[in-house]
């Protein structure tokens, strides 16, 4: 004697299981590709901030040498419009005058295609007082170059 079930026969989900197949592969690219492209933003920014950093840098270390005319020559165009060299270095030497720095951060921005940056540092006068300061610099035709008020 044969029993039959009243229940009809079903297929295995073949199409259901094809489709979460497709779907988490689709998941694993985008993310890969997501990835890839925060890993080459990164890579964009950071060799942006070493030039930037390194033009404050280097002016601030002409500052606190006491070379005028180094650090004025890092200054952009019109930044040296509005000091003069004998101006300028009359700011430098003007108690208190800065005797160490430390570069705390940078930020990149882009505008029109031209870079710029701003560079947080911690400036330490004679007199012992620490005071926070943010160097403009901009990303010209003589390459980075501290262009605002650097004081």
């Amino acid at each position: 004697m044969v029993y039959e079930s009243a229940r009809p026969r079903t297929r295995p989900r073949r199409g259901l299981r094809g489709a979460l197949v497709v779907a988490a592969l689709t998941l694993f690219v985008c993310c890969v590709g997501a990835a890839g492209l925060a890993a080459w933003n990164f890579q964009a920014v950071r060799q942006a901030t070493g030039p930037a950093k390194r033009a404050a840098g280097t002016f601030l270390d002409k500052v606190t040498a006491g070379d005028h005319t180094g650090a004025y020559d890092r200054l952009c165009a019109a930044t040296r419009k509005q000091w003069s060299l004998p101006r300028f270095a009359l700011r430098i030497e003007t108690p208190p005058t800065i005797s160490r720095y430390t570069i705390e951060d940078v930020k990149i921005a882009s505008k029109g295609g031209r870079r710029s940056a701003t560079v947080t540092v911690a400036l330490t006068r004679t007199s012992g007082a620490v005071d926070n300061h943010q160097v403009p610099v901009v990303d010209g035709d003589d390459g980075w170059q501290v262009c605002g008020d650097p004081f």
